[in-house]
């Protein structure tokens, strides 16, 4: 299997108050088509470890490889370019723009890589749409829609520049059981259908049970 992802001995420690050592000898891979989630006690460094996967915190020592480029000492815009193409991100809470619409909101990220026209990116964002089957909210505001519907729109922004890897923090912490079992089934769809691979931070243990393996992490270490 083919690592879309994979680090080698990340350290890192916060300096203030006093020096913490929040990450340990941080070393594994995520493979092509591969659906894994992290689990831990709170205080772990599970949401620490995905900000680093994501190239969104630089302050640490050890290798980062996205698609077996080092992307460890890259610069910022590089960074931006690289987790802008490669990495779909899912939070806990949908962090959509209320007053845009559902398909302006799928369209931003594409967007921002400003590499395909209007109408290319407003077709791709109908796609996930209706992947996700929400096609039919396309045009309803964001504030108008309901939390599990917010979820799947969230999804389908992260989708839209096709990424290698799609990364979620808590994705279903927000949810009922409801909406948190489709979001689970998305997910899967999304491996097996599109050979996508996820990583998803996670307190739930069902959910965490069905992926394809657990990463378990106590004070800031991979347990073997």
């Amino acid at each position: 299997m083919r690592p879309v992802l994979a680090t080698e001995h990340i350290d890192k420690h916060f300096h203030k108050p006093k020096d913490f050592h929040v990450l340990k000898d941080i070393t594994f891979s995520v493979g092509q088509g591969e659906f894994a989630s992290i689990m831990g006690k709170s205080g772990s460094g599970k949401s620490t470890l995905l900000y680093i996967l994501s190239t969104m915190d630089t302050d640490y020592t050890g290798k980062l490889f996205i698609n077996n480029e080092l992307v460890t000492g890259k610069s910022q815009q590089e960074l931006s370019s690289i987790r802008n193409r490669n990495i779909g991100f899912v939070f806990q809470f949908h962090y959509l723009l209320s007053e845009f619409s559902v398909l302006e909101n799928v369209m931003l990220p594409a967007k921002k890589l400003a590499e395909k026209s209007h109408a290319e990116i407003e077709h791709d964002a109908m796609e996930k749409l209706r992947m996700l089957h929400i096609d039919n909210l396309a045009k309803q505001r964001a504030s108008r829609i309901s939390g599990g519907e917010k979820q799947r729109v969230a999804i389908a922004r992260a989708l839209i520049n096709s990424p290698t890897i799609l990364m979620g923090d808590e994705p279903t912490g927000n949810l009922d059981s409801h909406n948190s079992e489709n979001v689970f089934n998305i997910f899967k769809r999304l491996k097996e259908e599109e050979g996508l691979s996820l990583l998803v931070v996670t307190h739930d243990e069902d959910f965490a049970k069905r992926t394809d393996r657990i990463i378990l992490m106590e004070d800031g270490r991979i347990i073997p």
